[in-house]
């Protein structure tokens, strides 16, 4: 399917980086770390809005979501900083989602700084297993709704029992499952987990979900791989929960930025035009507050 300057999206899920300028452990550190893309020594580069908007040509990106690219531990809100001057020069992102750990003792501190900037809407950490039930990580996770921010999770489908119950607890805060659950095992009995998985995720209200990250290594990127994931995902949470995304630079490794969007569009182009707009635009726009 032809891309065309016409289609507008909202990508709900990007990053940037300079690791020149920046420390991000992943991408500074010798050696590699385990990744579900394998050797992702092509990442290690500068990435900015320009080089973003090169990989999207043929699309028009109408706004975008930065999700935090594990910049220093140390001092999480200098990539918020870093962020703030992106916009000022590029005018992306539009909004961002920060990081913070949760079960850290400065939780509480970290989550005012981050607050502060206008344009951050969330907070993402990656939680070890076990962790959504620990006591500390979430006291942490209950000052999210005090300052109004949603919480992007990313989590491997296994958890998501953990995810549930979590979200079943604290009703006011919105959870968004990045990457679909992260359906890495494509067997019969692998898919059969996951649909089971996300099944019950999805029966909290006050989750939604976005559609990126869904790549396999060493596999080209088609829609004929990916039809099933994109439906089932759709199905389960409805039209109005789902979110499509990028994951760009990340998915570069997998693929091109025009492939994946052409590959959703062709998926669900049985669907109703407002129902398209809703996934590709309007649904991120609501969730993020990006109105």
């Amino acid at each position: 399917m032809a891309a065309t300057q016409d289609f507008p999206i909202v990508d709900a899920h990007q990053h940037f980086w300079d690791p020149t300028l920046n420390y991000y452990p992943w991408l500074n550190d010798e050696p590699l770390i385990p990744f579900r893309y394998g050797d992702y020594r092509a990442l290690r580069r500068r990435y900015l809005p320009p080089d973003y908007l090169r990989d999207a040509a043929g699309y028009r990106i109408e706004k975008s979501v930065y999700v935090e690219a594990e910049w220093d531990p140390a001092d999480p809100a200098g990539e918020m900083r870093y962020v703030e001057s992106l916009r000022r020069e590029h005018g992306l992102p539009t909004v961002a989602v920060a990081q913070a750990w949760l079960d850290h003792e400065d939780a509480a501190r970290v989550l005012e700084q981050q607050a502060a900037y206008p344009f951050v809407r969330g907070i993402r950490h990656k939680p070890a297993p076990g962790a959504m039930g620990d006591a500390k990580w979430r006291a942490g996770f209950a000052q999210l709704a005090r300052h109004g921010l949603r919480f992007d999770l990313q989590t491997a489908w296994p958890h998501l029992a953990e995810a549930a119950k979590l979200a079943a607890d604290f009703p006011d805060t919105q959870i968004i499952l990045n990457h679909a659950g992260l359906p890495a095992d494509r067997s019969a009995t692998g898919i059969a987990g996951w649909k089971a998985a996300l099944k019950a995720f999805a029966a909290c209200p006050n989750a939604a979900i976005k559609l990126s990250g869904i790549g396999q290594a060493g596999r080209e990127w088609t829609a004929q791989a990916n039809r099933d994931i994109v439906c089932s995902v759709i199905d389960l949470f409805g039209v109005g929960r789902c979110m499509f995304a990028s994951n760009f630079p990340v998915d570069g490794l997998c693929t091109s930025f025009r492939t994946i969007f052409d590959g959703f569009r062709q998926i669900v182009r049985d669907l109703s035009l407002t129902e398209q707009d809703a996934l590709f635009r309007k649904n991120a726009i609501r969730i993020y507050g990006m109105d």
